[in-house]
């Protein structure tokens, strides 16, 4: 069961349902491959910029790793989301929605795993 309080996010992946959580070890990871000193300015980054798909994937692979799936870049680059595209972006902006203090997106994807909150939108994917 996904723990919103603990920055877990809930998601359909493959088919099945899958915990995500941007730990502070995958916080870690995404500061070193975004190239980026600290959490301020990664926060900064995401909300800035448009999220590429290997941005996604890098998140995605960070967030399932830091729920404590072991899983490479290149295997969630071959995963099928709940929703598509639209669902891989709702996924990636309710996981750094919990990660970075938003707490009604994980309460949300708590609620119903996959989904996003309403009315919250979602990263750019470029």
């Amino acid at each position: 069961m996904v723990n919103s309080r603990r920055g877990e996010v809930g998601a359909v992946i493959d088919g099945a349902h899958q915990t995500l959580c941007l730990s502070l070890g995958a916080l870690a990871e995404l500061e070193a491959a975004f190239q980026v000193d600290d959490l301020g300015a990664l926060a900064e980054r995401f909300e800035k910029e448009r999220l590429s798909a290997r941005d996604c994937i890098r998140i995605i692979a960070a967030g399932l790793r830091g729920a404590g799936t072991s899983v490479t870049d290149e295997e969630v680059a071959v995963m099928r989301f709940d929703g598509g595209v639209t669902g891989c972006a709702r996924l990636v902006s309710d996981l750094l929605a919990a990660a970075f203090g938003q707490t009604d997106a994980a309460e949300a994807s708590e609620k119903r795993p996959g989904e996003s909150m309403a009315g919250n939108p979602s990263p750019g994917i470029s």
